[in-house]
């Protein structure tokens, strides 16, 4: 019953729509309306600048660990805190505090392996930067990074349930990614350091 509540508040705590909340707080505006219309780091970065779009990447991040820390409180079992994780995953990816519309994950997903297994994490990071020094895409390293999220957890030894559970969140965030890969296909997509229009 325990291990049900902690998830259940993990999607609360993912489902706190960060990026929209720092946009009110620091422009007054509703940063769904600009740029991407995402309310990720990476819009509000090109919309707002660096200091929000830090603000929400480590506020979008802090959900993910916080989720897993609270899994740590009931449960020794690893897999139980990705799970946990997943949920906050899910929050942010559909907010019940916007109508089950959200965010692509990434921060949140990165957040959940810094508790989970921060040699993960690193690893996802790591092909997330050489991917964007590379391209200057943020957007085509988040979703190489997460499409190698399963070769990592193969290559640290996850066990067969949660390579199963990683790999679903891999193909999710990827598949959130759908109108980047649309705009990066075609030329449109923003580059790191671009203002949005």
């Amino acid at each position: 019953m325990m291990l049900v509540v902690i998830c259940l508040v993990a999607y609360l705590l993912g489902s706190i729509p960060f990026g929209l909340i720092v946009g009110h707080l620091w422009a007054k505006i509703d940063i769904r309306k600009y740029g991407s219309g995402n309310i990720g780091m990476t819009n509000v970065l090109r919309t707002l600048g660096y200091m929000p779009g830090l603000l929400t990447l480590v506020l979008d991040g802090g959900k993910g660990t916080a989720a897993v820390l609270l899994a740590k409180l009931v449960s020794d079992d690893p897999l139980v805190w990705l799970a946990c994780g997943a949920f906050a995953i899910v929050g942010h990816n559909w907010s019940i505090f916007l109508r089950f519309q959200g965010g692509k994950g990434v921060a949140t997903t990165a957040g959940v392996f810094l508790g989970v297994a921060p040699y993960v994490a690193l690893a996802l990071f790591t092909v997330f930067l050489v991917v964007v020094v590379i391209t200057r895409y943020v957007s085509l390293g988040s979703i190489v990074a997460a499409a190698t999220l399963p070769i990592w957890l193969v290559i640290f030894g996850f066990p067969w349930p949660g390579l199963a559970l990683g790999t679903l969140i891999s193909i999710f965030t990827v598949v959130r990614h759908r109108a980047n890969i649309g705009r990066l296909l075609s030329g449109t997509e923003y580059r790191f350091g671009q203002k949005s229009r």
